[in-house]
């Protein structure tokens, strides 16, 4: 019970504050999915970032890592937008953005989780 109210709250204030850059960001949104594509990536570099901070120092519990990973970064991200709006821009015929999309945000949530794995792991 205390693993579920740790992912709980962690994915409340994941959820939270990409709503809340989800409404920032909504009047850029019109041709490419903005919000998503920036939350996907702060989301892996943060993943990567407490990952390598973990692996180096040790000093992060698992209660921890549940509550920020699982929790906070999984709220945060979502995969179930990006999916819906690489969907949306098939539909609309923007198969050029569709495509920046898809390949952009595979390619910068890899490399972001690796920049913030390294940081703490040189």
């Amino acid at each position: 019970m205390k693993n579920f109210i740790l992912v709980f709250i962690g994915g409340g204030f994941g959820s939270g504050l990409r709503y809340i850059i989800s409404i920032s960001l909504s009047q850029y949104a019109k041709i490419f999915p903005y919000s998503t594509f920036l939350v996907n990536a702060i989301g892996c570099l943060l993943i990567g970032l407490i990952m390598g901070y973990s692996q180096k120092h040790y000093s992060i519990s698992q209660n921890q890592m549940l509550l920020l990973t699982t929790g906070f970064c999984g709220g945060f991200t979502t995969f179930s937008a990006f999916a819906k709006e690489n969907l949306k821009l098939i539909e609309d015929g923007e198969i050029f953005n569709f495509s920046i999309y898809l390949l952009g945000s595979i390619i910068i949530g890899i490399i972001a989780v690796y920049i913030g794995f390294q940081v703490f792991n040189r």
